[in-house]
């Protein structure tokens, strides 16, 4: 849909009145059509949302929307249909995915949108009840992500599937399986032993700094960004190739039962405990309140805290807890009864957008940015707004001087999300996307496919200032003590051009800057010089090379074995690489073909910045650790996790993340996490920090 005709789909989403309407055949007919019309838009929002992951409009909007069918519908029911979307909860599943029929239908809740409503709810079921005293209800955050239904048998995760169109889902158990806090098999240690048969309901979700982290990678790879965490979800675990989903960081937490033959909680707190007992993720922060002003005052302090939280949540969930009385009350065609979702206000806001400049990354990728008036968003000032890359800003047809509504989930950067067509006057003008790099003027360069715009020059010194903090971070050359603000002075004064120079920095040059003494000076000195002995692997990962991330690095370093083989490596010689695509493979090709990119690594070489050679052991499989595999837990005092696992890795052995039986050693440091327990309850060895140390020693491990 384009944007003008998104603006007209919210235009039409604004309530008609139509109880003033004087039923005339002609009246009987608009609102027949208006019906039809409202129909068509939810359904195409539906496949928007639901089976494309690509919403065309604000969920608010999606919401009056259905509002307005529901009410028009209750109003005539004559005009009422079994088809309409009403019936039914979200759409239909993708044909991509084995359909799955639930046992019980997966309702969808009804929304309240003010407190008045949220009474209503209450006073309605009291009535229906004929319950005069105060209600117990249960209250819960509303995760914002993708419900789904796992099923286990005799206590071992079966499959999963989504919530589809609430009576069948789509089969997406293989990419479930890869979630992390997804446990594979039930706990039987608690009071109450794990069913034979139970499907258990929860919301796949990104939490917010692993959504942000996701976006970023993307936009440095030049792929468009996810719009919200809830879509990047969604993405993440609807995709036909499991190992994607692996890749992302998906959590889940689960909020009811479906199925559990033979288990009959009186109440929805003792279902919550006894998943909680068994081992799944239950929703935190879970409430219970005696009458519906403790779930105000649940609400009111859910809302207070919502920037805090680690997830997005878009409001609280109201359920009535005891199951006989929920049972009683059953459920429409769409939604249960005893259940309201009582939303947050959106965070959002419409400012006009003054100007837009272009920042650039540290791989080059040049991103422009809106400069606002400020306006308050989720109780922060914002005056700056990504517009993510040329293709998105020609998408929305964002001009200087529009009137643009910007939206900010949790601590992500906030970001245009439309035009308000509405608002023109005839005097925007078209944002102009440089033709060359915006700090240093070189041209810029577009992969084919891909949305992003680079600066291909490393010299550049806007890219220069990110690549610096990149290449000294821990987990790349790990040179300790270079802060951001010691990195622009070192860029201002021209001290530092390109990354090599650091290694040509001395004390004296130092000294000058602004708050460094000469103990930290000499101490920074020292960091830059240890950092000369390094892996291959590392080096590989500072470089800042397009797709190329630690693990990737790796991969390249076990393949070319020395850095010399591998900038002359073709894209055809990397692509054969197991765990190498043909896009990571072209970017290095690419990378080592520029030649300013190869004086930048020779003048590492020449600086005596040497990556130690991979050995065979690390490239083969062979080696003294072959065939074993490491978990690490908890802080390590003599070396870092990194450099264990760098060190388990170059003797031809495995550091994995999660704990099974086929786990070869969890290694223990201080402040374990659950891994520890889980290797203890396997039978997995545990090693203490002295004892894996001592068992590398004697395998000649260094």
């Amino acid at each position: 849909m384009s944007t003008s005709a998104t603006a007209a789909a919210m235009r039409r989403s604004q309530p008609v009145c139509y109880d003033r309407l004087e039923m005339t055949s002609a009246s009987k007919k608009q609102i027949a059509k208006r019906i039809e019309e409202l129909r068509a838009a939810v359904e195409h929002h539906n496949h928007r949302y639901y089976v494309l992951d690509s919403p065309e409009i604000p969920d608010a909007a999606y919401d009056r929307l259905l509002r307005e069918l529901q009410d028009l519908e209750e109003a005539h029911p004559d005009l009422a249909s079994p088809d309409s979307p009403t019936r039914r909860v979200g759409a239909a599943p993708s044909t991509a995915f084995a359909p799955v029929r639930h046992r019980l239908p997966m309702l969808s809740i009804q929304n309240a949108f003010t407190e008045e409503e949220l009474r209503e709810f209450d006073q309605r079921i009291r009535r229906t009840l004929r319950h005069e005293a105060d209600l117990a209800y249960v209250l819960e955050p509303k995760l914002d992500g993708l419900a789904v239904e796992v099923t286990y048998e005799n206590g071992r995760f079966a499959s999963g599937s989504t919530r589809g169109d609430g009576t069948t889902g789509e089969d997406v158990g293989a990419n479930l399986r890869t979630v992390r806090s997804l446990p594979l098999r039930l706990c039987a240690g608690g009071p109450l032993p794990p069913p034979a048969y139970l499907e258990a309901r929860g919301e796949v979700i990104l939490r917010t700094r692993d959504f942000a982290r996701l976006n970023a990678e993307r936009e440095e790879a030049g792929e468009p960004p996810f719009a919200n965490p809830r879509n990047a979800a969604a993405g993440s675990l609807r995709q036909l190739d499991p190992r994607v989903s692996a890749a992302r960081p998906l959590a889940i937490f689960f909020y009811g039962l479906g199925d559990c033959p033979g288990f009959s909680p009186a109440t929805e707190r003792e279902a919550l405990d006894a998943l909680r007992s068994w081992g799944l993720p239950v929703v935190p922060d879970i409430g219970h309140a005696e009458g519906i002003e403790g779930a105000l005052e649940y609400y009111r302090r859910l809302e207070a805290g919502r920037e805090r939280l680690p997830f997005e949540i878009d409001g609280v969930v109201v359920k009535v807890d005891e199951i006989a009385l929920q049972e009683g009350l059953g459920s429409v065609a769409r939604s249960p009864r005893w259940a309201i979702a009582f939303k947050f206000p959106p965070r959002r806001a419409e400012t006009v957008l003054r100007r837009v400049e272009f920042s650039v990354g540290r791989t080059g990728v040049v991103t422009p940015v809106a400069i606002m008036d400020p306006v308050r968003i989720g109780g922060v000032e914002v005056e700056r707004a990504t517009l993510h890359n040329e293709d998105e800003l020609r998408r929305k047809d964002v001009r200087i001087g529009d009137t643009v509504v910007v939206t900010r989930a949790g601590d992500v950067i906030p970001a245009v999300q439309e035009v308000v067509l509405s608002r023109r006057t005839g005097h925007e003008r078209p944002v102009v996307f440089p033709a060359a790099c915006p700090a240093c003027d070189a041209p810029l360069s577009r992969e084919p496919e891909q949305a992003a715009w680079r600066c291909t020059s490393l010299a550049c010194p806007a890219r220069l200032r990110e690549g610096i903090r990149h290449f000294a971070s821990r987990r790349a050359m790990d040179i300790d003590g270079l802060g951001d603000k010691l990195v622009d002075q070192l860029v201002e004064k021209g001290l530092v051009r390109t990354v090599a120079d650091l290694y040509r920095l001395e004390k004296e040059d130092l000294l000058p800057l602004e708050r460094l003494a000469e103990k930290s000076a000499t101490n920074l000195i020292e960091a830059i010089d240890r950092s000369r002995s390094t892996s291959l692997a590392r080096l590989l990962f500072a470089l800042g090379i397009p797709h190329v991330g630690e693990q990737v690095a790796r991969v390249l370093a076990a393949h070319a074995g020395s850095l010399e083989r591998l900038m002359d490596a073709s894209g055809e010689e990397l692509t054969a690489v197991r765990g190498i695509g043909p896009e990571i493979a072209a970017s290095v090709a690419g990378f080592f073909r520029q030649p300013q990119n190869r004086r930048v690594v020779a003048a590492l070489l020449a600086a005596d910045v040497r990556p130690a050679a991979e050995p065979p052991a690390a490239r083969t499989g062979a080696g003294a650790l072959a065939g074993l595999s490491f978990v690490f837990t908890g802080t390590l005092e003599s070396l870092t996790r990194e450099a264990a696992q760098e060190l388990v890795a170059r003797a031809g052995g495995r550091s994995v993340a999660a704990v099974s039986r086929g786990t070869s050693h969890v290694v223990v440091g201080a402040d374990p996490g659950s891994k520890a327990l889980r290797a203890e309850k396997l039978g997995v060895p545990r090693l203490t920090e002295e004892q894996f140390l001592d068992l590398l020693k004697q395998k000649g491990v260094r």
